[in-house]
């Protein structure tokens, strides 16, 4: 037994989760050097402290954007792990699993009183020639594939679950507009954003598809995703301040001339803010689009200054 694999899983030990003789080993080794007790007790007063303060929610706005940089994230570590899928560490698996018997027990018995109980719902609701509606769970959804417009108020959605499904209705049935809404967050296929938002932008009165076009604005890759978002998002500038800050936003630190450009457009109609004004000022001064200082100094002639 080293220090180092003490290190290595004191957090599996502080929150009960290695196995019987690992843990026996573990409290064996902490007794007898100092070092390690002193890690030990370090991360006990750690957890304890962050037990102690409290939970703050977490904005939607915030979580979907770290959302997509996570799956950016993971995609590029897929891409580059890909040729080490050939090689499988037989002995590291072994020990995983000896370290998680417990957990993997109550997964299978969990997996199979799931499969039992939509078995049993399955028999109760079939009836002959009527297939039983899928609801739609985000958990059980792996991602949307395409979004169809069929009509004015018609979509078809096809999404992925464990085999590929597909949803039909009108974009203000609250599953199809679920399913909407985490299409604009895939990153995959920007049609399927493109469409999804296009969409989105009749429900716009909605907080939540609105926080989902702001997010789009900010943090989407495609340009012509922040530029759909921005046209979905302009008959809210004036009533809400998150969207006004959003677009502003755009203007001052998007990397694309033509949504800076539909982003300064839409300010007009707020030029006389006070931080809509300041950045006018600075873009007028300092800005390298030439587009954008000259309408920058437009606008502040056009409006009066304020007491």
């Amino acid at each position: 037994m080293n220090c180092d694999w003490v290190k290595e899983n004191v957090v599996l030990y502080i929150y009960d989760e290695l196995a019987d003789d690992a843990k026996y080993t573990f409290e064996h080794h902490t007794q007898h050097c100092l070092a390690c007790r002193q890690d030990l007790e370090s991360a006990v007063a750690f957890k304890e402290g962050m037990a102690a303060r409290p939970v703050h929610d977490v904005s939607p706005n915030f979580l979907a954007a770290n959302r997509m940089k996570l799956q950016e994230a993971l995609e590029g570590a897929e891409q580059s792990r890909r040729f080490g899928r050939f090689f499988f560490d037989f002995a590291g698996w072994m020990q995983q699993i000896k370290l998680a018997r417990a957990l993997t027990v109550a997964l299978l018995m969990i997996g199979f009183a799931g499969g039992s109980l939509t078995t049993y719902r399955m028999a109760r609701n079939e009836k002959p020639g009527v297939a039983a509606p899928t609801p739609v769970s985000e958990a059980s959804i792996a991602g949307i594939e395409s979004v169809v417009p069929t009509d004015a108020n018609h979509v078809l959605i096809k999404y992925d679950t464990l085999h590929q499904q597909t949803a039909e209705g009108t974009t203000d049935d609250p599953r199809i507009q679920q399913l909407l809404l985490m299409a604009t967050q895939n990153l995959r296929n920007s049609g399927v954003r493109l469409d999804s938002i296009d969409l989105l932008k009749s429900q716009a009165q909605d907080n939540k598809v609105r926080d989902a076009l702001i997010t789009s604005l900010r943090y989407d890759k495609n340009p012509g995703v922040r530029l759909q978002a921005l046209d979905a998002l302009k008959g809210y500038i004036r009533g809400d301040v998150r969207v006004r800050d959003a677009v502003l936003d755009a203007l001052l630190h998007d990397d694309n001339a033509g949504v800076r450009s539909e982003a300064i457009g839409l300010l007009d109609q707020v030029r006389a803010d006070s931080s809509v004004r300041e950045a006018l000022k600075a873009l007028a001064r300092d800005d390298k689009d030439k587009f954008i200082r000259t309408q920058s100094r437009r606008y502040l002639e056009n409006t009066p200054e304020l007491d």
